[in-house]
């Protein structure tokens, strides 16, 4: 397989729709504006068909080798906050369940490792998002991740801890698997963590938004301040996700109990 990824994916434009995607300069300023407005960028069919059978193939193949678990966390990812209660939303339980293989499993001929090193893309990423300057994790797990969520496994309610996130979607479920979320529920830079808010939506008293995405999408998220969360998956349809992780500073790490949950190594 990875003679064949080698042969037809090395070039960008072979994984890329840049047929509909100019990747210019005023493309992404008109991204950075959808991604303000809205808080999210969802852009259908970015990647070519072939390509993106190449990585339903490669993450097919390193199903078996997946490492799988399953966390409660509370939705701000931070330890029990003695001055709460159990059912505070601050220290609240939900559960995270789904497989994952890491960065140091995605070969060098991959079109997911073309696309995450390509200059274009991440000078893309860069006018979308206002980052300067976009480096790989120093660890050799976290860069490149494609995660698996069988039938009943989710994604529970969370804010992330960076600013943006970068996801594919490598293979859709026939039912559930829904990525669902609510705007702007906090702002963590001012100290603001809306626990009314948060207990709201997590008790079913505020509906939350759907983001509806075919397989070859490609997402940029601000999961910071906005909540969200992956469905369980309705279906025996695996889904496969690949998730591209960069970093503003170099030399950045994924702390070692953080790799040892998610990863199950730490290298």
């Amino acid at each position: 397989m990875s003679d064949v990824f080698r042969s037809l994916f090395m070039k960008i434009a072979d994984i890329i729709n840049l047929d509909h995607y100019a990747m210019d300069a005023a493309f992404g300023a008109a991204c950075a504006a959808t991604l303000d407005a809205d808080g999210v960028l969802v852009l259908p069919e970015f990647i070519r068909p072939d390509a993106l059978a190449a990585m339903q193939a490669e993450a097919i193949a390193g199903q078996d080798s997946a490492y799988f678990c399953a966390q409660n966390h509370s939705v701000y990812l931070t330890p029990a906050d003695p001055a709460f209660g159990p059912d505070h939303p601050a220290n609240r339980q939900v559960e995270s369940s789904k497989g994952c293989i890491c960065d140091d499993m995605v070969g060098a001929a991959s079109p997911l490792r073309t696309l995450y090193d390509d200059v274009g893309f991440r000078d893309f990423v860069k006018r979308t998002t206002g980052e300067t300057q976009l480096h790989a994790y120093a660890d050799p797990l976290s860069s490149i991740n494609i995660h698996y969520a069988g039938r009943g496994q989710e994604l529970g309610w969370h804010f992330d801890n960076s600013s943006f996130a970068i996801t594919l979607l490598i293979q859709k479920p026939d039912a559930g698997s829904r990525f669902e979320y609510l705007r702007d529920l906090r702002d963590a830079d001012a100290g603001e963590m809306n626990f009314d808010g948060v207990a709201d939506l997590l008790d079913g008293r505020v509906a939350p938004r759907v983001l509806e995405m075919e397989p070859g999408t490609l997402v940029l998220f601000r999961g910071r301040n906005s909540i969200h969360r992956v469905s369980p998956n309705e279906s025996d349809k695996m889904r496969m996700l690949a998730v591209l992780a960069y970093n503003a500073q170099a030399g950045v790490e994924l702390s070692e109990s953080a790799r040892m949950t998610f990863y199950g190594r730490l290298g």
